[in-house]
């Protein structure tokens, strides 16, 4: 286990892991199985961000991955599945 220096964390050069034990940006390199909390939808167009608040993605809400075949993806949100493709995983930011 690497040792985290309080600088390193003060600072903001040291980047936490999951719970899955990698580092992971958004949901496109998400595990499968493993819950992550939603930090932000990273996009600047406004009707993908009204979509996934439709599907209830939005900050601080949860998330899993249940399955990925190609590049479409089986999400879990609020008891719902929904398949999404990776252009909207990829703007989930976990």
């Amino acid at each position: 286990m690497a040792s985290i220096l309080v600088s390193e964390v003060m600072t903001g050069t040291y980047e936490f892991e999951d719970s899955g034990g990698d580092s992971v940006k958004n949901l496109s390199e998400a595990k499968v199985d493993v819950e992550y909390t939603i930090r932000e939808i990273e996009t600047n167009d406004n009707e993908l961000k009204s979509f996934l608040f439709t599907l209830g993605c939005y900050e601080g809400e949860t998330v899993t991955v249940i399955s990925v075949l190609a590049e479409n993806y089986v999400i879990s949100v609020k008891d719902a599945r929904y398949s999404i493709d990776w252009e909207l995983a990829k703007a989930i930011i976990v």
